[in-house]
């Protein structure tokens, strides 16, 4: 076994790690194998990324021959007790299966159990098409913040690197391997920003300032919309922008615009026990049958359920869950819902927090569905 150790220069996160943990108890983790199955393939590469004494440090563990296996695992797992996160790109279907069968196969105690896990790819993957990239492969993120690498190899190129380097040692070989494994590592720790989308989309942002606007389309129409100015989770490593069912939203940095329709207009509260109501035709309006003694028979019927409401004419903004309530609708056909804007709700500011994040993830999930 060889243990390689370097210092690496990581140009300063924007993306606040103590989020998930004290930076010294963290531990990123990257593996290569000859092979993507435990029993019929070699472990010949642990390689860490960790913060000590202001600086980040690569830690990778080689296997100098096919019998190192158990040995590296061994030291890899004794170094890792000092930490509590281990942070990892898809090293839940991969990685940590992989060690996990391998200790199993030499009979070694070690698992996972005290770490809390971070799986960068597991994070980033849902919003893939609200971010407008192909994949989630970690080269593919590198190169969507204009990341470069001195590694040219891919992980499958380097198997025979590994077999000849078993049969003929050299400087070349070694260095080749290393490359790769510290190269995917530091880009784990160059990609970390990304985090801050699943942050805006897991997160509430912070509104700074509410108001109404009125504006103008294409026919001379007038509407009216809500703008919120906000205060983003975390800040986006690349400016996001997104629009659907008549909301936009733009982010960059750490602040966030979004603008919302507002519609003043009359729509209709159903009743959800309609059994107990009765319509009231020339009001156009439903009533409890406990205070209709006093409306005379011949002007009201039985209500049925696209009868059983009352109308109110205010300012609605739309829902697309039932997130605040009561709830509202123009037609009882219709899906779309709506709740009041009312005086008491506009001096609230953790309700608009809730309603931007409700928004965002709508326009997030709509890309996803395209």
């Amino acid at each position: 076994m060889r243990i390689l150790r370097q210092t690496i220069y990581i140009p300063e996160l924007s993306y606040p790690l103590e989020k998930i943990a004290p930076i010294d108890k963290i531990l990123f983790l990257d593996i290569e194998t000859t092979g993507f199955t435990a029993k019929s393939s070699s472990l010949y590469m642990i390689g860490t990324a960790y913060w000590e004494n202001g600086k980040w440090y690569i830690r990778q563990w080689f296997a100098n021959n096919y019998e190192d296996e158990e040995e590296i695992l061994s030291s890899f797992f004794r170094f890792a007790e000092k930490y509590t996160h281990i942070i990892h790109f898809n090293g839940n279907n991969f990685d940590l299966p992989y060690l996990l069968q391998k200790c199993t196969q030499f009979k070694l105690p070690y698992n996972f159990d005290g770490f809390e896990g971070i799986d960068i790819y597991r994070r980033i993957a849902p919003y893939k098409s609200f971010l407008r990239i192909p994949n989630c492969k970690q080269k593919t993120l590198e190169q969507f913040l204009g990341i470069e690498r001195e590694d040219t190899y891919s992980g499958g190129e380097l198997i025979s690197v590994y077999h000849t380097y078993m049969e003929t040692p050299t400087d070349f070989g070694l260095q080749a391997l290393a490359l790769h494994n510290a190269d995917d590592i530091k880009g784990m720790l160059q990609v970390l920003p990304l985090l801050a989308f699943y942050d805006l989309l897991n997160e509430l942002p912070r509104p700074k300032k509410v108001q109404a606007n009125y504006y103008s389309d294409m026919n001379g129409d007038r509407h009216q919309e809500l703008i919120m100015k906000l205060t983003l989770p975390s800040p986006l490593p690349r400016p996001l922008s997104g629009t659907a069912e008549g909301c936009y939203f733009k982010g960059e940095g750490s602040e966030g615009n979004l603008r919302v329709p507002l519609y003043e207009e009359e729509m209709k509260y159903f009743y959800s026990n309609y059994k107990n109501y009765y319509y009231l035709p020339e009001e156009d309006t439903a009533i409890h049958k406990s205070v209709a003694s006093y409306v005379d028979k011949s002007h009201r019927v039985q209500a049925t359920a696209k009868n059983c409401y009352t109308r109110k004419l205010s300012s609605y903004l739309p829902q697309w869950d039932m997130l605040f309530q009561p709830f509202f609708k123009r037609r009882y056909e219709d899906r779309d819902i709506f709740f009041e804007l009312t005086e008491e709700m506009k001096t609230k500011r953790e309700l608009f927090s809730t309603y931007a994040g409700h928004v965002i993830n709508m326009i997030a999930d709509s890309y996803r569905q395209v």
